[in-house]
């Protein structure tokens, strides 16, 4: 036993000194709460029995540190139970520990006569305490931990080579609630020393990220748990999204949610923010680094949010703090003028300084000088100017309605965006002139009085301009029906005239004139007078009472007469209105504006796109991943509105100018549209970074999606009710003269209430402003499988290409989001579509319905149906649900081709279903090889014997799932329809 004892204690110097030749540092995360080797003396642990048990052993290092370690080797007596307890140990903030030991056992093979006594294990126990108060613990109040073996033991040899054999073992115990523990050792009957125990737990250490400061953190008492850690902002910076993370309970740092920005006139350095240094500014929160000072601006302290103009220079309230300081521009040049009686054309050239910016617009000041005093008086609102008076940008004027006769100054103003904080006489350019002499204005207040059956009194006001002495006043009248080509003329000096000669009961128009020395003013607005029957203006007594009244009954007649001309013609011109209305757009739909138009992308943006404040969104989960970014959804919440869910479209960083003009284009694309088939826009977020697409969130996804993972559950007229909303949208774009170029049932979003969208116009263009307007692409890819034939060839696209596209639609929705022509490849569909090869139709599919997708389908694109067409079509299959009851998907390719001349009248090369060997090779291939039993014992070993099956004929073989009946119908139908195809190339034409 002696010598036992020994080898191990020979065999610890050597580990001790290989230990205390490591330094004693461990990982920021982990808190020591024990460590064995960091104690001066003795340990001084309990150990029972007292004798003949656990001995506490000091052992030099290569140092003279004594290490104190706890061995024992009871190895020849069987049945031993040696206990050895810590002392009580605090647990602090720990709610999990983890317990390290570093043992060295004998193996106890290399122990002659110890071969049933001799262990290679010890149990770890513990005990939770609130108190250091516990002697004599019985060893039933502890609970065990585990069983610890080593996963290397040593011999004698080892003992003799000095060859250390130091075993590491973890353990974990939690969660814990009691102020503090004791640890308990349990030998059994091995040889074995404890090199070093110690006890720790983890936390996640105090780190700054985003600049958010995260506080040291415990980690969570389950080896799973994330605890929910909230970040302060460092000092001088600010909370854009509320800062937070996880702490593991491996203390480490997960998932940091939000961020803090440096406030303005401060900057992020080393995850610090800086304040700018003298002669830098930064303006928002939002911008990057300090900049400096713009051209013409100063700052004179550190920590500036902008630059201060230089004297003489001046920032308008729009300009960003990022614009050099600029000044007023100078006076117009060469400021010339030409007379046209009371009309004045003024002409100039620009200013020699614009003042540094671009904003330069003109305005003009107009005064009226007389005669006799040399003071001027605004012209006031009689005069008119074209374009306009104020901010207009070209170097030339109008003036018109001047008075003639009369002296006027011209002051032209130079003005841009800091005007107003400097106006000065020096920044306008004036002229004076005088008007020359000009005919009078239009004659107003023209009106008729004792009028009889063939004379009136006619009288009026004089002109407002007379532009001198009135000469004469010029009549001219007609009757009404003659429409000027027979008239007559009557001149006077007065403003009245008496008309004599007048046809009884008919109607006049007269018009009125003044003339000057400078010739004629213009005719009045037209007098429509009609003659009575009334011989005599005045009523007399002696008036016969006879033809009184004969004249009202004849009055009348008269009016009832032209009553109902009237009536009638507003009759025909309203049905010639509608008439013509049903030719043209609807009243009141947009034009499409092309934003690539736009020299400024920006201005299309803001014209089409609302910009959404950051704040007011909250991205819940990743969904997807677009061309230029992750896809979210999420919710918005505007104030004072409800909250709503969206989809949130992002730009991933790192993009280019071009990728982020791209990006936005579908947004102002989108926002052109307000129609319930067409995705709604909800708005951009342009201001911050990551740049956002906001639109309303479509719960189902997209419609092939969705169709297939509810293939069968709907009704015809459900399905129909989806393609009359899919094209009720389609004409809506087709109205506002727009192509999609990409419809497709994946391109179709459905949300909650099965109300499908058209989305995606990342390839949509608009139409040239012509009837046969088409869109011809720069290159890129094409979905070859859903694009029209001329599209293909020549990159033409119309309004009739989405049909046909549409009509593809169709047959994706009819078979529940089956792919396009199967497994053919693209060059061969180009070549069957080519020589006339149409789809069938699919299973359970109307013929009225295949008959709609063959006409969208025809080659010319002139005969193919509008999206007006097609809503009515569908709204009248709808309204009569009989005609939906005839089914194609049965009917042979023969029959296709005979009811209508441009379907299926080709075999494309390829073989159009795969050829099978046996019914069992065939259910393997489209996944149902677990019906191969139920075949099988019903005598159907061969396709032959089961190609003409029916629904009846599989639920009798025990096929009842409806899903299954159907998927197997359907691929017996594209068998069958590729038999018939090879029949067919053997027919003689």
């Amino acid at each position: 036993m002696a010598g036992i004892i020994y080898s191990l204690a020979s065999l610890l110097f050597g580990i001790s000194a290989a230990i205390s030749a490591l330094q004693r540092t461990y990982p920021a995360n982990e808190v020591t709460l024990l460590d064995s080797r960091s104690v001066q003396g003795e340990l001084a642990w309990v150990a029972s029995p007292t004798e003949g048990g656990w001995e506490e052993v000091s052992i030099m290092d290569e140092k003279n540190v004594p290490i104190r370690t706890y061995q024992v080797c009871n190895v020849l007596e069987s049945s031993q139970n040696n206990w050895l307890r810590t002392h009580w140990i605090e647990r602090g903030r720990a709610q999990r520990i983890y317990i390290e030991i570093k043992f060295t056992l004998r193996d106890c093979n290399s122990l002659p006569g110890v071969t049933g006594a001799c262990k290679e294990t010890f149990n770890l126990y513990y005990l939770e305490s609130d108190s250091d108060g516990e002697h004599g613990v019985p060893e039933r109040r502890f609970a065990k931990i585990d069983t610890v073996a080593a996963d290397e033991s040593f011999t004698q040899v080892d003992v003799g080579d000095r060859v250390m054999k130091l075993n590491t073992e973890v353990r974990t115990v939690g969660a814990l609630s009691r102020r503090g523990f004791y640890l308990a050792f349990q030998d059994v009957g091995a040889c074995v020393a404890l090199v070093s125990v110690r006890v720790f737990y983890k936390r996640c250490p105090l780190v700054v990220r985003n600049l958010a400061s995260f506080p040291d953190t415990v980690a969570g008492a389950d080896a799973s748990a994330l605890v929910e850690v909230h970040g302060a902002c460092v000092e001088h910076s600010e909370e854009r999204q509320e800062p937070k993370m996880y702490c593991g309970a491996d203390g480490e740092w997960l998932v940091p949610i939000g961020t803090c920005l440096c406030q303005p006139g401060y900057e992020e350095r080393s995850g610090k923010c800086q304040v700018c240094k003298v002669g830098y500014y930064r303006s928002l929160a939002t911008d990057g680094s300090c900049t400096k000072c713009p051209p013409n601006s100063y700052s004179m302290r550190e920590g500036s949010t902008a630059c201060e103009c230089d004297k003489g220079y001046y920032r308008a309230e729009t300009d960003s703090p990022a614009m050099a300081c600029t000044r007023p521009p100078s006076a117009p040049q060469h400021l010339i003028s030409s007379v046209n009686e009371t009309s004045v054309l003024l002409e100039w050239s620009p200013p020699l300084s614009t003042g540094g910016r671009r904003d330069l617009t003109y305005s003009v000041l107009c005064e009226r000088c007389t005669w006799t005093s040399a003071r001027c008086v605004p012209c006031g609102d009689g005069v008119h100017y074209s374009p306009q008076r104020l901010s207009f940008n070209g170097t030339r004027v109008s003036v018109h309605q001047l008075q003639a006769h009369t002296n006027y100054t011209f002051h032209i103003w130079a003005v841009n965006g800091v005007s107003k904080h400097n106006p000065k006489p020096e920044q306008a350019a004036s002229i004076m002139l005088t008007t020359n002499q000009a005919a009078p204005s239009t004659v107003v207040s023209v009106q008729s009085k004792d009028v009889t059956r063939d004379t009136l009194i006619l009288f009026w006001q004089e002109p407002d301009k007379p532009n001198g002495v009135i000469l004469e006043y010029e009549v001219k009248y007609y009757e009404k029906e003659q429409n000027e080509r027979s008239y007559r003329i009557v001149k006077t000096t007065s403003r009245s005239v008496n008309i004599k000669d007048l046809t009884p009961l008919t109607s006049y128009v007269f018009h009125v004139r003044a003339r000057t020395a400078a010739g004629y003013g213009d005719f009045s607005a037209p007098l429509e007078v009609m003659t009575n029957s009334v011989p005599s203006p005045v009523v007399g007594e002696g008036m016969n009472p006879t033809i009184l009244l004969l004249c009202a009954c004849g009055s009348v007649v008269l009016l009832l007469i032209l009553a109902c001309a009237f009536l009638i013609k507003k009759r025909r011109a309203k049905y010639s209105k509608a008439k013509q209305d049903e030719e043209k757009h609807q009243p009141g739909v947009r034009v499409y504006v092309d934003p690539f138009t736009y020299e400024d992308p920006n201005q299309a943006i803001r014209e089409f796109a609302k910009e959404i404040d950051a704040s007011y969104i909250k991205i819940e989960k990743v969904i997807g991943v677009g061309e230029y970014g992750e896809v979210c959804c999420g919710r918005l919440k505007f104030p004072t509105k409800r909250e709503v869910c969206v989809a949130i479209k992002t730009l991933k960083a790192g993009f280019t100018e071009q990728q982020r003009r791209d990006f936005l284009s579908e947004a102002s694309i989108m926002g052109q549209f307000d129609h319930p088939n067409i995705i709604r826009l909800e708005g951009v977020v342009t201001m911050c970074k990551p740049i956002m697409i906001i639109t309303e969130y479509m719960e189902n996804g997209s419609l092939d999606v969705f169709l297939r993972k509810n293939d069968g559950r709907f009704t015809v007229i459900q399905l129909v009710g989806i393609l009359r909303g899919i094209a009720s949208g389609m004409k809506y774009l087709s109205d506002m003269s727009y192509v999609h170029r990409d419809l497709a049932a994946r391109n179709i979003l459905v949300n909650s209430n099965l109300v499908c969208k058209v989305s995606d116009f990342g390839m949509s263009r608009v139409l040239e402003d012509k009837p046969e307007g088409a869109y011809t692409t720069r290159g890129g890819k094409i979905p070859i499988r859903w694009t029209a034939p001329e599209a293909i060839a020549y990159r033409k696209f119309t309004s009739a290409s989405d049909v046909w596209s549409y009509g593809i639609v169709m047959w994706e929705v009819m078979s529940y989001g089956e792919r396009p022509y199967w497994d053919m490849s693209n060059q061969d569909v180009i070549k069957a579509i080519e020589e006339g090869y149409r789809l069938p139709a699919p299973m359970e599919c109307p013929v009225a319905l295949h008959q709609l997708m063959l006409e969208c389908w025809q080659r010319e694109r002139s005969e193919r149906p509008k999206f007006s067409q097609i809503v009515n079509m569908l709204d009248k299959l709808i309204r009569n649900p009989n005609t939906l009851k005839r089914m194609g998907g049965e009917t042979s390719r023969s029959h296709a081709q005979k009811s209508h001349p441009s379907a299926l009248n080709h075999t494309p090369s390829i073989e159009p279903s795969p050829s099978f060997s046996s019914a069992d090779e065939w259910l393997k291939v489209i996944g149902l090889e677990k019906y191969r039993e139920n075949f099988a014992k019903a005598g159907h070993s061969s396709l032959d014997s089961i190609v003409r099956m029916n629904q009846e004929d599989l639920a009798k073989i025990g096929v009842s799932s409806s899903v299954h009946q159907k998927k197997i119908l359907n691929s017996l139908q594209e068998i069958l329809s590729g038999i018939q195809q090879i029949e067919e190339i053997k027919l003689p034409v």
